[in-house]
């Protein structure tokens, strides 16, 4: 494989060509998940970490500190590099997509891919695991919900919704007070946590300083083994197969919006009286800012 050209001009290495090139020199570990990746890059960029810390019987650190000695920040960038060896560069715009296409081509193809996440994501969704998401939060004095990225504004609009029927949420993007939060939460709070990976670190952080306090952990995540599974007492899946190869793909949050929203209808269709009441009085307060 030949060295190429990034756009500011500065020589790179193709990422299965660098793993190649420093295989032989790595710890056996390493060197044991660097050669499965290497034999299997196109199964690999649609891995959690998890999955292939099982695969190559080692450890999630051990991945990531693999990723890390070949010079990116952790897994999820090492996996969006290998797929930059397998795809075209429009792929990263929408995957099914190809140079050229007419917008009606587009329209259809996005619109496709839309629909069948929702679809895969109402097959995949446990209903039992959503009745307990429903009494953890009903049985709970509060609600703080965690969003890093592209998941935080999904973060604030479920915030948003769960105040609209009458319960107390607050909603923290900052990793920083996400962590704070976490840790002074207890048995009396639920957390609701959005991560579509299961493996970004803020928000891993988070469930897992929240459950350490007592607090029910509820997770909204793609389908498959993440790290944060780990921390996790409740998990409602999403399926969105676009983000193999984009990390701010829209087709997920769509899924995660669509849980999200299942979740808190059923959330006010618990205390029908209640929610009702409290969204008659916000929709009254809300018509004063309507002209």
């Amino acid at each position: 494989m030949t060295r190429q050209t990034k756009s500011n001009g500065q020589d790179f290495q193709p990422a299965a060509a660098r793993l190649q090139s420093m295989a032989a020199s790595l710890p056996a570990t390493s060197r044991r998940i660097a050669q499965f990746v290497l034999d299997n890059v196109g199964e690999v960029v649609h891995m959690s970490v998890t999955e292939l810390a099982e695969k190559t019987e080692s450890s999630e650190g051990s991945v990531v500190g693999l990723a890390k000695t070949l010079g990116y920040t952790g897994f999820q960038q090492l996996k969006i590099a290998l797929a930059q060896d397998l795809v075209t560069p429009v792929q990263f715009i929408h995957e099914d997509l190809e140079p050229g296409d007419h917008p009606d081509t587009v329209v259809r193809k996005v619109f496709a891919s839309h629909i069948q996440a929702l679809q895969d994501t109402r097959a995949s969704l446990d209903v039992h695991a959503l009745n307990r998401a429903v009494e953890a939060i009903r049985a709970a004095r509060r609600v703080e919900v965690y969003g890093i990225g592209s998941a935080a504004s999904v973060a604030e609009d479920a915030g948003y919704r769960l105040m609209r029927i009458g319960i107390e949420a607050r909603v923290l993007v900052d990793s920083h007070i996400q962590a704070i939060g976490a840790s002074l939460t207890g048995p009396d709070v639920a957390t609701l946590t959005i991560s579509h990976s299961g493996a970004s670190q803020e928000t891993l952080t988070a469930t897992r300083l929240a459950r350490e306090a007592g607090a029910r952990t509820i997770v909204v995540t793609n389908y498959g083994k993440s790290p944060i599974l780990a921390y996790a007492d409740i998990v409602l899946f999403t399926v969105a197969r676009e983000t193999n190869f984009r990390t701010e793909a829209m087709t997920s949050r769509i899924g995660q919006l669509a849980v999200l929203d299942t979740l808190i209808a059923c959330l006010a269709l618990e205390d029908y009286e209640a929610s009702s009441e409290v969204l008659r009085r916000s929709f009254e307060i809300l018509s004063l800012k309507r002209y």
